[in-house]
């Protein structure tokens, strides 16, 4: 791509030409698209999260729910979890974003629900963007980016056609584990126990996250699952 840019700082350029979805998802095939910045498309508007993931209040929350569901897929051979790297795409939703964790299963991709597109590169088995829905998205809020993960990326994910969302939220004062199953117009909240764990219904398992701070410099996290 060439032509006018508009420079967000030293590592960041963004074609001025980019308005559509269509022009989005090209560039960001593209070789010229940036390295590390999470950057995505949400209803018409690109949107950069510069700052780097805080390490006790987004990556380690993301690792723990990246292993038990992991775990949990390879317990029944099917499945496979994405995190940092399958971007999402979707002409309905007018979305292409690259959620902290995503899971696709087999009938997905066999359906044609899902069609994992090749990287501009073409090169057999190389593949960077999933269009159409997975079967279940979870996003961490960040300080960076918490109106885009409370409002905005849970609208575009549902008109996408995505099943089940999670929506996870661990800093210090905002702690929320919250699943959502797609109902006929918007989401709906799970059905919670008494133990205040949560029914997937993708993953047909009750969960409940634990945190736990032990002491001024760790914190824990805990993914607690029961059939």
């Amino acid at each position: 791509m060439s032509g006018t840019v508009i420079r967000v700082d030293d590592s960041v350029e963004i074609p001025a030409g980019i308005h559509t979805l269509d022009e989005f998802r090209l560039w960001s095939r593209s070789d010229e698209f940036p390295q590390g910045p999470r950057i995505d498309f949400v209803s018409g508007h690109i949107e950069l999260t510069m700052i780097p993931e805080d390490a006790w209040f987004h990556s380690a929350p993301k690792s723990e729910i990246v292993c038990a569901i992991q775990n949990l897929m390879r317990k029944r051979r099917i499945g496979t979890v994405f995190t940092d790297g399958l971007r999402i795409s979707s002409v309905k939703g007018n979305v292409s974003a690259e959620p902290d964790v995503v899971l696709v299963l087999p009938e997905t991709l066999k359906s044609g629900r899902a069609v994992l597109v090749p990287s501009a590169s073409g090169e057999r088995h190389r593949y960077i963007d999933l269009e159409g829905p997975p079967d279940l998205v979870v996003e961490i809020v960040s300080d960076s980016s918490v109106t885009k993960d409370l409002k905005r990326l849970p609208r575009a994910y549902f008109a996408a056609g995505i099943a089940e969302y999670w929506l996870v939220d661990v800093r210090p004062t905002n702690f929320s584990f919250k699943i959502h199953h797609r109902g006929a117009r918007k989401w709906h909240a799970a059905d919670v126990r008494e133990d205040g764990c949560q029914y997937s219904m993708i993953l047909e398992r009750w969960y409940r996250l634990q945190q736990q701070r032990l002491d001024d410099k760790i914190w824990q996290y805990d993914l607690i699952e029961s059939e």
